[in-house]
């Protein structure tokens, strides 16, 4: 039985869980905790379990108490697929390891695949992949293209981007760092491949070329930008379009770590990296671009453009500001 698992492997511990979470579902989050924490004595070892005591210790406005619990499920699970370190580091505690972050992403979603679709569209009011390809269709017009000869969209997910852009590219690769939702968007007939990879390793593959790149909702779950941007730049073609969203931010700091868990991102600093990348902006949307607990989430649309003629840059030779801190949030 690993930390991880949803169930402790002791019956009487996961009864009790399962009360606790009874009780949370009720609005008492204070008995739940505590509730929780008494179970927990029985399965120190359960990361799971000082996950959900985490979640209740917030829910009842007991910080301190929800740090001491993530902290205790980071301790017995160093990958991060359950979040714990993502949660200290969003209140200011410790720094996020790239391996942390692509293993949280990855868990996320492949737990997230069957009910994807539904709980997007359905329930957060999803609406970027149309919005981001009216921009598309205005730019393509706008510019007399037709259509593109090969296209990549990063984070494909179960296709939603993808079946939008499958009417204007000939050859169309998905790729998602979630096995689960790429076995999901195997199985309709969208894209002409598919792959699990994560998308650095991907865009940096010997070879790689496109005349389009998309990435609908995909970036708020990266910290940095920039190395990706300086990727994007170097395989489009020249004349190629890179059209994707983020959600927004309109601090000072690059990006921002929220208690969502997901980053939103500085417009401005989204323009320099895409300039440094050598890719010229040609459409920027301000966007309501899903919901969230009930709130709206404030996004970005951005469309850009490699000029024609100019080749790609290197990588090394483009300042993609990596050093810059990530923003807890307050």
């Amino acid at each position: 039985m690993t930390t991880t698992s949803l169930s402790s492997g002791d019956l009487i511990v996961d009864r009790r869980a399962l009360y606790a979470q009874m009780l949370a579902e009720a609005g008492e989050f204070s008995s739940a905790a505590d509730l929780m924490e008494q179970a927990l004595s029985d399965a120190p070892g359960w990361a799971a379990g000082w996950m959900m005591a985490g979640d209740f210790h917030l829910k009842a406005e007991a910080l301190g108490s929800a740090i001491a619990a993530w902290q205790r499920a980071a301790e017995h699970d160093p990958s991060g697929a359950l979040g714990a370190q993502m949660h200290l580091a969003a209140h200011g505690i410790g720094a996020i390891e790239p391996q942390v972050q692509g293993a949280y992403v990855e868990a996320l979603f492949d737990q997230y695949a069957g009910r994807f679709e539904e709980s997007l569209l359905q329930k957060l009011d999803y609406v970027v992949p149309g919005r981001l390809m009216g921009l598309l269709g205005e730019t393509m017009s706008e510019l007399g293209i037709d259509g593109f000869a090969r296209g990549l969209d990063l984070g494909c997910g179960t296709g939603l981007m993808g079946e939008r852009l499958r009417h204007v590219v000939s050859h169309l690769t998905g790729v998602d760092i979630s096995a689960a939702m790429v076995a999901e968007t195997r199985d309709k007939v969208i894209y002409d491949g598919v792959e699990r990879a994560e998308l650095l390793d991907f865009l940096g593959a010997n070879g790689r070329v496109a005349d389009i790149v998309t990435a609908a909702d995909v970036f708020m779950y990266c910290p940095a930008l920039p190395p990706i941007f300086a990727l994007v730049g170097k395989i489009l073609r020249p004349g190629g379009i890179f059209a994707f969203s983020v959600e927004r931010h309109d601090g000072e700091e690059l990006q921002w770590l929220q208690a969502s868990l997901r980053f939103a991102h500085n417009g401005d600093a989204i323009r320099r990296a895409l300039a440094n990348a050598g890719l010229d902006v040609l459409r920027v949307s301000e966007e309501t671009i899903r919901s969230d607990r009930g709130q709206p989430v404030a996004g970005l649309l951005f469309v850009a453009r490699k000029p024609e003629g100019r080749d790609g840059l290197e990588v090394s030779d483009i300042d993609n500001e990596i050093g810059m801190p990530v923003a807890p949030i307050n």
